[in-house]
């Protein structure tokens, strides 16, 4: 990459960061992850004291087990132990939605060496979609996605360059151990790139590098739950009660509902002003963003495109048969989690045309509809349910 596109890489970063920050509410009081640091600085799988907006498990009185993933806890390690728990967790959200942004940038590079297609991509991703929304925010259940999409897009980046099986294998144990369901994904993406693996070598490390954050995962649920393949989300009292999950915790009876939200949710209409108010019950990513539509340009389809189309589908039957809606959020924030795939293919797809009026206007929409969005949700609190 030449210093021109450095150079733009940097000023990309700096803009999205800036963006992220001043449309931010400000420090988040759902900082789960701050506190797991502090408790794994200490040696504990546990945090200890009183917080009653934490989703957690109770160990006893003033100790409980947070169920989220712990990849992010471990990244905020060394800021904790520097700058105490105190630091905002928020500002993890900025740095993590910007990271996507880079990786988008420096993926559209690698599938064509176009600086406008990479700024087209990775303004798309940044202000075009509810990453936006997701990192301006930094809330720990946010914040988990952010750092999946992240590491997957990094990921990406890396399968259809060197594919390097180390690195490789550290990317895909950082992304499970922010969402687990992903590791469904892994192996279509090594196949993305299958001849640098046809030497057993190569796959073996990329096996062993996997393994050693899986098995961290594993134990990391053992030690706490007697159970490997458990996280404890049964365990949060009164889930069980909960109208979200009269079918449990997962079942594919609820996709009609997520899937409702995906692609017919509407923002809420109002007699009076503002009239046109977002919904924190969800919106559909056709409205949120249109750009994604580029996406279905008929062109001939590769493997890679094939195989990221599959890595959707079975990354949307898993977050869509959670009971869980992704409320409160703007959007359809499960959908996240699938984003890197889908900009891989749009990438992809607009690396064979000529980027035309059309192309730029549903990304003017795109990031019209997520200004209007963070800026009523996070600073006009216009909103509804």
């Amino acid at each position: 990459m030449g210093n021109k596109s450095w150079l733009v890489a940097i000023i990309i970063s700096i803009f999205i960061f800036g963006v992220y920050t001043t449309t931010s509410p400000g420090e988040t009081v759902y900082n789960h992850f701050m506190l797991l640091a502090e408790a794994f600085l200490k040696g504990k799988f546990y945090i200890e004291g009183t917080y009653p907006w934490l989703e957690k498990v109770p160990l006893d009185e003033n100790k409980f087990y947070v169920t989220n993933p712990p990849a992010p806890a471990i990244l905020i390690m060394p800021f904790v132990y520097f700058l105490g728990r105190e630091f905002p967790q928020h500002i993890f959200g900025h740095l993590f939605g910007m990271g996507i942004v880079i990786t988008t940038y420096l993926l559209s590079l690698k599938i064509k060496k176009d600086i406008r297609l990479a700024i087209f991509s990775s303004v798309a991703i940044g202000l075009g979609s509810i990453v936006w929304y997701l990192s301006s925010i930094g809330s720990t259940w946010y914040l988990g996605q952010l750092v999946s999409a992240f590491f997957l897009t990094w990921t990406l980046l890396e399968i259809i360059d060197k594919s390097r099986p180390v690195l490789l294998g550290i990317l895909m144990g950082l992304t499970f151990l922010s969402r687990s369901h992903m590791a469904l994904t892994f192996p279509l993406i090594v196949i993305m790139n299958w001849k640098k693996f046809k030497k057993l070598k190569k796959l073996s490390m990329l096996i062993l590098t996997f393994s050693i954050f899986a098995g961290f995962g594993f134990y990391y649920n053992y030690a706490r739950f007697g159970n490997p393949l458990s996280n404890g989300y049964s365990l949060i009292p009164d889930v069980d009660t909960s109208p979200w999950f009269d079918k449990g915790l997962w079942n594919p009876v609820y996709l009609e509902k997520n899937l409702k939200i995906m692609f017919l949710k509407l923002p809420i209409i109002s007699k009076d002003f503002p009239y046109l108010i977002p919904s924190l019950g969800g919106m559909s990513i056709l409205l949120t963003s249109p750009i994604f539509l580029l996406a279905f340009i008929k062109s001939k389809c590769d493997k890679i495109i094939k195989l990221s189309w599959i890595s959707i589908i079975i990354t949307l039957f898993i977050v869509a048969s959670h009971g869980g809606t992704g409320f409160t959020q703007f959007g359809y924030r499960f959908a996240v989690d699938f984003y890197p795939f889908l900009m891989l293919i749009l990438i992809k797809k607009l690396s064979k045309i000529n980027l035309g009026k059309i192309h730029w206007f549903l990304l003017f929409v795109s990031i019209l509809v997520n200004t209007w969005g963070v800026i009523f949700i996070n600073k006009l609190n216009f909103v509804g349910w």
